[in-house]
């Protein structure tokens, strides 16, 4: 090992450029998990300390401040979004992918239309959903507006990850289920979805990632009301917005910390457990 680390000290030694590329590489990835590092740690020493058990009353009042109600529509809005966005956005990568025929125009105007629409700013989509879901469609502040106007704007992530999971399984699967005598949708559904799972899986965590951490559209659209949502037609508020809601006031920024601590342990155990998925059915299919 020590041969092994001299020679390649020579060779840097030979060229700086080289050299220079690896310093920049490790100081990057040095200043990005230091920022990382710094970030969770200022939000949990802030936190911590305001975590208390009236903040998970059932009821929001100015007194106890609940982040409760906020956390169990964050909950609901979230599976609402992925109802309408996953469904359309595989659906989707599966005819471009696998019928529409690769080089086709409309797979090239499709994944055009997906990067301008992942490029679009959030409070962009929210005076869409305000105008159109909102006032248009008659649906007012609800969590329904909400998760329509939150799966538009996860739809192209959806959408694009799940293309390049199936694109990524070898055309030899499709030639051997061929030959055996599957048609194409058998094949489809039985031997290139399967291989594509951990794939889109993981573009599934991103979306979900959005849609917790998101605020902006949601104020237009799903409004600020903090209570429980009693049906998909109520206004409720979620993690994010509560905590600029109660931030904005200027009087719960003990609590905003405190809410932050939550929002940080959600969006982890959603990662954890997204990731522990992904690695659950690559296993399944290495071993298939």
């Amino acid at each position: 090992m020590v041969r092994n680390l001299k020679r390649k000290w020579l060779a840097y030694e030979r060229d700086p450029k080289s050299f220079f590329l690896l310093f920049s590489v490790w100081f990057a990835a040095f200043l990005t998990m230091f920022a990382l590092l710094f970030i969770i740690a200022y939000i949990l020493i802030k936190g911590i300390p305001n975590l208390s058990p009236e903040l998970f009353d059932v009821r929001y009042t100015t007194e106890n401040v609940s982040l409760l109600p906020a956390l169990i529509n964050t909950l609901l809005i979230t599976l609402l979004s992925l109802l309408f966005a996953v469904p359309v956005g595989i659906g989707a990568a599966i005819y471009l992918t696998e019928y529409a025929g690769r080089g086709n125009k409309l797979v090239r105007i499709a994944g055009i239309t997906a990067e301008t629409l992942s490029g679009i700013p959030s409070i962009v989509y929210g005076l869409f959903g305000s105008l159109f879901f909102v006032k248009y469609l008659g649906l007012g502040l609800s969590l329904l507006s909400g998760a329509l106007t939150l799966s538009i704007m996860i739809l192209p992530l959806i959408m694009r990850t799940t293309e390049e999971s199936l694109r990524s399984v070898p055309d030899s699967y499709r030639e051997g289920s061929f030959g055996l005598g599957a048609g194409k949708l058998r094949t489809v559904f039985s031997i290139v979805l399967p291989c594509a799972v951990p794939g889109i899986l993981s573009g599934v965590i991103l979306g979900i990632g959005r849609i917790v951490g998101e605020s902006a559209a949601l104020i237009f659209t799903a409004g600020t009301v903090a209570e429980i949502a009693t049906s998909i037609f109520s206004s409720a508020r979620t993690l994010s917005v509560h905590m600029y809601s109660i931030s904005g006031e200027g009087l719960y920024i003990d609590q905003t910390y405190a809410t932050a601590v939550v929002l940080l342990a959600v969006v982890i155990l959603i990662n954890w457990l997204s990731a522990l998925a992904v690695k659950k059915t690559g296993g399944k299919k290495t071993d298939g």
